[in-house]
């Protein structure tokens, strides 16, 4: 028997919530497969198989926490039956049953109902079957059976072509209201939501596909008045957390106003181009990161950190971006935010929403932060009090752009405005310098030009 244990799950982190497990005693297991995914209070970790063979035990229930190099379960090596491979020779029979040439010759394939590739051969042979290959979980094939779904039609995001649970559910999006992009929860980018674009069915199709609703992931109700769920290991961190940023700083927020219009016109200029000739999509967060890095610079201490009595001042900027992901709140850091161009911005804000969304950030992607902001505009916030990600200092809150009436020049005019909030650890950052602090991000948002020259 070989034992699963619970591997090391970055500095400081002794135990984790065991959050699903992919398998269940009896099951054959491939090499390189899940078996099981861990919950930390910052990343979900997946447990594979060293080798093949049959789960024989689970010692540990979901929900349980653990510790590290406990004992999770047992497989049996001896017991693999006969076509389990590893990951790797999987893909290579796959892509050998694919190279074959077309004569009749019945193919290899990895089990995916709906993937046809039939193949024309002489009279009278055998008419083989290629078929995809996709990596990815029993519960995602599960909610793709249930919602008649193949899942080698999914677009996958996750590592090495794996399809997970966030594609699955933004393809049943995309089936549900036919939007023709399914934006990412929370991550933080343009507040401004894309048009759905209407798919038309072709006339006279004896099957038609209904509107799939995505899974319903809450806790069931079973007819219950009311439903009590266990808070998972990243829930109560994050709860533990903020409640510690409270009672140990001396909050207060301060606010201001940004008139949108200048980014928005650079932005619409610009969009097309740069995805086009540097695959990155602008938003308005780069804009924002690079003006906040800026105002650091000129008000120091609210990078600064505060240890017993002193009071540490960072001459450089991580910029932490807060992102909603199904595993909770996440906020992954830009490193040396101070000292890259808007594009590298753009790149690095891209690459850490999309392994927040895959459940693959690192601990040193979510470590190291000075500084954080967060978009709450995305979900249509328009004014709130952002609490400090301690024992950072500052965290700023962006909201929601709305037309409003505003007097320039004497005149009344309509003009794009965004609310911006400043929370503040009032112990070091005086009211004055909060103040200051965004009035300079005002003065670059406003004026974007100028944080090209400075």
């Amino acid at each position: 028997m070989i034992s699963i244990k619970v591997p090391p799950l970055g500095e400081s982190i002794v135990e984790a919530t065991i959050a699903k497990w992919l398998k269940q005693p009896g099951e054959a297991v491939a090499q390189g497969e899940t078996l099981v995914e861990l919950e930390t209070d910052k990343i979900t970790v997946e447990v594979p198989a060293f080798k093949a063979g049959v789960l024989a035990k689970q010692l540990k229930n979901e929900g349980d926490v653990v510790k590290v190099d406990e004992v999770l379960g047992e497989m049996d090596a001896s017991a693999a039956p006969a076509g389990v491979a590893s990951a790797t020779e999987s893909a290579s029979a796959v892509s050998s049953a694919q190279s074959t040439e077309a004569g009749g010759k019945k193919t290899d394939a990895a089990t995916s109902p709906k993937a046809e590739g039939k193949k024309s051969g002489a009279p009278g042979e055998q008419t083989g079957t290629a078929q995809k290959s996709v990596k990815t979980s029993p519960s995602v094939r599960r909610m793709g059976a249930e919602n008649s779904v193949d899942v080698t039609q999914v677009s996958a995001t996750g590592q090495d072509g794996r399809v997970t649970k966030t594609d699955m559910v933004a393809h049943l999006e995309n089936q549900k209201d036919g939007s023709a992009d399914v934006a990412a929860a929370g991550s933080a980018g343009s507040s401004e939501a894309p048009a759905p674009v209407k798919q038309s069915t072709p006339p006279n199709t004896q099957t038609q596909q209904p509107s799939v609703a995505p899974a319903d992931l809450s806790p069931q109700r079973n007819g219950d008045r009311e439903t009590r769920e266990k808070m998972s290991t990243r829930r109560r961190r994050i709860a533990e957390h903020l409640l510690e940023s409270q009672h140990a700083t001396a909050h207060l927020t301060t606010f201001n106003e940004v008139d949108m219009s200048a980014v928005q016109a650079i932005r619409e200029r610009l969009k097309e181009k740069v995805e086009k000739e540097h695959g990155v999509k602008l938003t308005f967060m780069p804009f924002f990161v690079k003006a906040a890095s800026m105002a650091l610079k000129t008000i120091p201490v609210v990078n600064a950190q505060v240890d017993g009595d002193s009071v540490v001042y960072k001459h450089y900027v991580n910029m932490g971006v807060a992102v909603a992901s199904d595993q909770g709140l996440v906020v992954p850091v830009i490193k040396d935010a101070d000292r890259k161009g808007m594009l590298d911005v753009s790149r690095d804000i891209s690459a850490i929403a999309k392994r927040a969304r895959d459940g693959k950030l690192s601990m040193d992607d979510l470590t190291g932060g000075t500084f954080t902001i967060t978009n709450g505009g995305v979900f249509g916030s328009l004014v709130s009090t952002p609490i400090i990600n301690y024992p950072q200092v500052g965290i700023l809150g962006l909201h929601k752009i709305q037309d409003r009436p505003v007097a320039q020049n004497g005149q009344v005019v309509i003009r794009p405005m965004m609310y911006i909030a400043l929370s503040y650890d009032h112990r070091i950052v005086d009211g004055q310098q909060a103040v200051l602090f965004l009035v300079r991000v005002k003065e670059l948002i406003e004026d974007p030009a100028a944080m090209l020259v400075e």
